[in-house]
């Protein structure tokens, strides 16, 4: 079903989580990240409650690993379960159950967790880890949107791309980047739920510095003229 990068950028400390998959609102169920602490995205036979208790964990200072442990210990179905974390200082960590579907692969690194499970083939993992990898200086949500695309170029979710996310966080409480397709029909020939994401992020990441300033000076023009003053008209 699910595969996704959750990572950190090392230099600003921005934590992050792209990915998509074939049931509806991926967004809704799977990555969980809290500024300063932590990114998590628990996904395959998915259990939405293991994401907030692992950004609990990681706020007590668990590290990732011991994370997965506890997640393991209180989870009596975690066979099922494919958990991926980053942590604030960059540590990885990931589990893949015995009870995922073919084709569940993951790696890590420092600052990133690469994953997938129920695949097309086993290529869309290392492909992601290798856009992840060649992609190091670009803005921070276009490496994790290049990742997502690379695993779907090599066959992504068995199933299709009805669904995607792409969020991320800086130092404030709420995201700085926070986008969803929570459904697009399955056609063949047309685009799907990855292509609707990364035109989303194309028209929104211009609009990064502004929205964060403008909650400390709320007197600032609009987005659109400030668009227009960077030299960058916003187009429909």
């Amino acid at each position: 079903m699910t595969f996704t990068v959750v990572a950190r950028e090392a230099k600003s400390g921005l934590l992050g989580i792209a990915q998509s998959t074939n049931p509806l609102s991926v967004g809704g169920r799977c990555p969980f990240i809290r500024a300063n602490v932590g990114a998590v995205s628990t996904q395959a036979y998915t259990d939405p409650g293991l994401g907030p208790l692992a950004i609990e964990l990681l706020t007590l200072g668990y590290s990732p690993e011991k994370v997965i442990k506890e997640l393991g210990q209180t989870d009596p179905h975690f066979e099922y379960r494919q958990v991926g974390i980053v942590d604030r200082h960059g540590r990885s960590a990931v589990y893949t159950g015995a009870e995922c579907k073919v084709h569940s692969k993951a790696i890590t690194g420092e600052n990133y967790v690469v994953m997938g499970n129920l695949l097309l083939t086993d290529k869309v993992v290392p492909e992601m880890d290798r856009a992840w990898r060649e992609s190091e200086g670009q803005l921070f949500e276009d490496r994790l949107m290049a990742v997502v695309i690379a695993g779907r170029k090599q066959g992504g979710d068995a199933g299709g791309h009805r669904s995607a996310a792409l969020i991320v966080y800086d130092t404030e409480a709420w995201a700085r980047t926070d986008l969803r397709i929570d459904f697009v029909p399955k056609r063949e020939g047309q685009p799907d739920a990855v292509d609707a994401l990364k035109d989303l992020l194309d028209h929104w990441k211009d609009m990064i510095p502004y929205y964060k300033v403008r909650p400390h000076n709320p007197s600032m023009i609009g987005w659109a003229d400030w668009l227009k003053e960077q030299g960058k008209p916003f187009k429909d």
